[in-house]
């Protein structure tokens, strides 16, 4: 199926990050910007083929637009996985060739698939005629000795063949041994003008730059030259971060909510999940960094910290931890 017509393009996103961006904090990503793409966290085709798909899978429709990362090598899997994801309500489906871990490289997957750009257009490929929503890719800028700009290009034009129209390239190598995951997010150097060179020699495909991007200003200057830019860490360590993208970045004429209002619009999602017998720290855990750099943040964050653990914490928790930070 062609699904060109329905590409949405998204001049922003928030990158899928391991432990991190799962739907409770998605959800407080929807309580700051309404238009930012969300992202899972990479899921594995093989676990959502034999494993608890609601678990896996299921999202607050607050969450939309929101795109589901696979990890995976197997063309077949990986469709059935595109048309599961597409039964389920996702927006896109985003296939991880960036990823440096240890685990995933035992699979055959993530960023080691940058060796191997003909497996990666069968997936995409397979993929793209399976679902009608866009199948895209999250790749970095080589791995290893592999890294040369040349090399980058042919990966992209051999994956754009198979139909992807979307590529988020992290702007640095990956070294698939010696470097831990962290050490490979800092380590190896930004090569942001080979990203720049690629939409310039790609200019009907959409570029998103990802790495190393921490503020707005940063991103404002990012969108002069390529098509989109994912902010990681710093969307974790500071989600107020998003607060005027709205109206910045979509032109939304909006007053951008306070980090106050923000929480106070988590408390009725926060005890509906109590309620069903969820924790509250599963949750609480992703407010902690809201009052960054504001007076009162360590207090925010210890009070939280010593009561989202015990018996029976709801959001009465939050609504103190709220009294500690000035408004």
């Amino acid at each position: 199926m062609n699904n060109n017509q329905n590409y949405r393009m998204n001049p922003l996103s928030v990158a899928p990050m391991m432990d991190y961006t799962d739907r409770h904090f998605r959800y407080l990503m929807r309580q700051i910007t309404r238009h930012t793409l969300l992202y899972t966290e990479m899921i594995v085709s093989a676990a959502i083929k034999h494993g608890d798909r609601p678990k896996l899978l299921d999202f607050s429709p607050q969450e939309k637009p929101l795109s589901l990362q696979l990890g995976g090598d197997n063309p077949q899997e990986l469709a059935e996985c595109a048309i599961i994801a597409e039964n389920w309500g996702y927006d896109e489906v985003n296939l991880n060739v960036g990823c440096p871990s240890d685990r995933v490289q035992s699979g055959h997957f993530g960023a080691c698939l940058m060796a191997n750009p003909e497996l990666v257009a069968q997936c995409v490929e397979k993929m793209q005629n399976s679902v009608n929503i866009p199948v895209t890719v999250k790749q970095r800028i080589g791995i290893d000795d592999q890294d040369s700009y040349e090399e980058m290009a042919r990966f992209v034009a051999i994956v754009a063949e198979a139909g992807c129209q979307r590529f988020t390239i992290h702007a640095r190598k990956a070294w698939l041994k010696g470097l831990s995951p962290k050490e490979n997010r800092n380590i190896p150097p930004l090569r942001y003008k080979d990203v720049y060179r690629l939409k310039k020699e790609f200019p009907q495909l959409f570029i998103e730059i990802n790495g190393g991007i921490t503020n707005l200003d940063q991103v404002q200057h990012h969108l002069k030259v390529v098509d989109a830019v994912m902010i990681g860490r710093a969307a974790y360590d500071n989600p107020y971060l998003f607060a005027t993208v709205d109206r910045d970045i979509y032109q939304e004429q909006i007053i951008p909510a306070t980090r106050h209002e923000i929480i106070e619009k988590m408390l009725p999602y926060i005890d509906d999940w109590v309620s069903r017998g969820h924790k509250l720290h599963r949750i609480s855990r992703h407010l902690l960094a809201m009052f960054a750099g504001i007076p009162g943040t360590k207090a925010w964050k210890r009070y939280i910290s010593q009561n989202a653990h015990l018996a029976g914490a709801d959001s009465q928790v939050i609504i103190e931890a709220l009294k500690r930070v000035q408004r």
